[in-house]
């Protein structure tokens, strides 16, 4: 062959190598880019384990009022997901035993039905009376009537016995049912204990942080002190987000651009505004660097984009904090949540729930605080949600 003719083959072979070749790059790429971000995601649990020991270091009466909320309003978040679940398996157990219980009154109703058939036909072989080929033959009926006759008779023979094969059937079937449903009742009644068993708990651990927060209230009374308070939480969320930014860098978790959806991305909860981002807060010494959102306790808060969950944890003054990586350096941050529903390394998409709307970190509301963070730095949320 020319070489002529063989340089269209050899380009043809040549591009074929490389897209084989890229096909065994890219998923390797992948996996090691998985295991890169997975390592830094270790090493900002062990910074921010050190680093939250430094922040919580507090003395006195009010540090020691501020442990016990933690302590009470991380407890609550925990009995409230085990509410949750336990309540979620109730529902799959009762919807699994009202199964059952219809395919107990089918089994029966099919059997009553099998039962009045058998005895149809056994009165009915009765009144015939046996049909042998030497009482037909005596009857002197015919050869041929005689052979229709004992396939006829054959033919009944075997279909009255199906019918009882299916009928036995059905009992047994019936005996192997009742042990299940008795298991599931049995199963669900426990369940109910249990859940009545942490609601009881939940109910004193909220009496304990109401006491708690009335007695904070009074050490924070003063503007003042409310304001050196704020202070301090505002500092410690910035210690977090500043180890984040160090340890994450500008990992880029798989998905749509976070920078290209400004003004498209939708509502993280269920609310109206109750502060806007930047208007004024503590006798006007502070500026909210997220928005609040009145929403009411248990509903859901939702990611407002696909992301890895990098935070999911107590933190003094946030409550109960879930921080999603966007990618690019975006970060959004949910607080003051009831319950949180993922935990760090795991994966969410745009929309999927997260956590439940509380009121933890010593508020007296239930609502969600919500920022968005550009390489740890605030930026106005409300120009990155679509308009309601």
């Amino acid at each position: 062959m020319s070489t002529e003719l063989l340089a269209p083959v050899s380009r043809a072979l040549g591009g074929l190598l490389l897209v084989c070749l890229m096909a065994l790059i890219v998923p390797a790429q992948a996996a090691d880019d998985a295991a890169e971000y997975q390592k830094k995601l270790e090493a900002l649990r062990e910074n921010i384990e050190k680093l939250k020991t430094e922040l919580d270091d507090v003395k006195g009466q009010r540090g020691k009022l501020q442990q016990d909320l933690e302590a009470s309003e991380t407890q609550i978040g925990e009995l409230e997901e085990k509410v949750e679940t336990i309540g979620d398996e109730i529902k799959a157990q009762d919807a699994d035993l009202q199964t059952l219980q219809q395919e107990q009154r089918e089994l029966q109703r099919s059997r009553q039905a099998q039962r009045s058939q058998i005895a149809s036909q056994v009165r009915s072989a009765y009144q015939s009376g046996p049909q042998s080929p030497l009482r037909l033959l005596l009857n002197q009926q015919s050869p041929e009537r005689i052979t229709r006759l004992s396939k006829y008779h054959d033919y009944l023979l075997r279909a009255r016995n199906d019918k009882l094969k299916s009928y036995l059937a059905t009992l047994e079937e019936l005996s192997e049912l009742e042990p299940k449903i008795v298991a599931q009742r049995d199963g669900l009644r426990q369940r109910r204990d249990q859940l009545s068993a942490k609601q009881r708990q939940l109910q004193q651990q909220q009496q304990e942080r109401s006491s708690t927060l009335a007695k904070l209230g009074k050490i924070i009374d003063s503007k003042d002190a409310k304001l050196v308070a704020e202070r301090q939480n505002g500092q410690r969320l910035q210690a977090l987000l500043d180890e984040m930014t160090a340890t994450m860098g500008r990992a880029a978790p798989a998905g749509a651009a976070f920078s290209g959806l400004r003004g498209k991305l939708p509502w993280p909860a269920d609310g109206k505004l109750r502060h806007k981002f930047g208007s004024d807060r503590v006798g006007n010494q502070l500026s909210w660097e997220g928005v609040v959102i009145d929403a009411r306790a248990g509903s859901p808060v939702l990611a407002v984009h696909s992301g890895r969950v990098i935070f999911a944890e107590y933190l003094r003054g946030q409550g109960l904090l879930i921080i999603v990586d966007h990618g690019e350096g975006y970060m959004s941050l949910y607080a003051h949540n009831q319950t949180l529903l993922k935990r760090p390394g795991d994966r969410v998409n745009g929309g999927e729930v997260i956590a439940r709307v509380g009121n933890t970190g010593g508020q007296s509301y239930s609502g969600l605080y919500f920022e968005i963070r550009h390489n740890g730095q605030p930026t106005n949320p409300s120009t990155w949600l679509a308009r309601a």
